[in-house]
């Protein structure tokens, strides 16, 4: 997802950015921070393969001691992984999601997690996508990111800029 990688997408380092600080209040606040990675298992997969370094995650979210980091082979975080019933274990009672390929596995993930009655905001600065292509017509990657993020927002969850989910977190 990242410039270089086999699935670049568009503005992918800003978005890691703009997540630093929410991630670093999370953790000086002691809330509970679940890394999802995935991991190719498709016949014929050309990326996200096992041990390859595009399946890593970014160094500068990695994760520190005690974080959980669950395995994914489908776009949604939800499917396969036992997250569901490792948020439920830990009294979770809301989420706060952000992450790569706003059309695919951040959309995903949310509308899953809708499903299974997950209140949920969406850090929709901190998610990238990129353009798409339906019907010979090109869609630019602001145009998708956009376009999902509104789909999302007030049904499924909450879309809110990384500012304003700070200025929500408790001291």
């Amino acid at each position: 997802y990242f410039p270089g990688g086999r699935m670049e997408l568009v503005d992918s380092e800003a978005a890691v950015e703009r997540l630093l600080p929410l991630l670093g209040a999370f953790r000086a606040r002691g809330l509970p921070v679940v890394h999802i990675q995935h991991i190719a298992t498709k016949a014929g997969a050309s990326f996200f393969l096992p041990a390859s370094p595009g399946a890593q995650i970014h160094p500068k979210l990695a994760p520190l001691p005690g974080e959980d980091v669950l395995v994914k082979h489908f776009p949604s975080s939800f499917r396969g992984t036992g997250l569901d019933a490792l948020l439920r274990s830990r009294g979770i009672e809301s989420l706060v999601v952000a992450g790569m390929m706003t059309h695919m596995c951040v959309d995903t993930t949310v509308r899953a997690g809708f499903d299974l009655s997950w209140p949920m905001v969406v850090v929709g600065d901190a998610c990238a996508t990129r353009s798409l292509a339906f019907e010979g017509r090109s869609v630019e990657a602001g145009a998708v990111q956009a376009a999902y993020l509104a789909a999302l927002d007030g049904t499924f969850a909450q879309v809110l800029p990384v500012a304003s989910i700070l200025d929500l977190i408790p001291a």
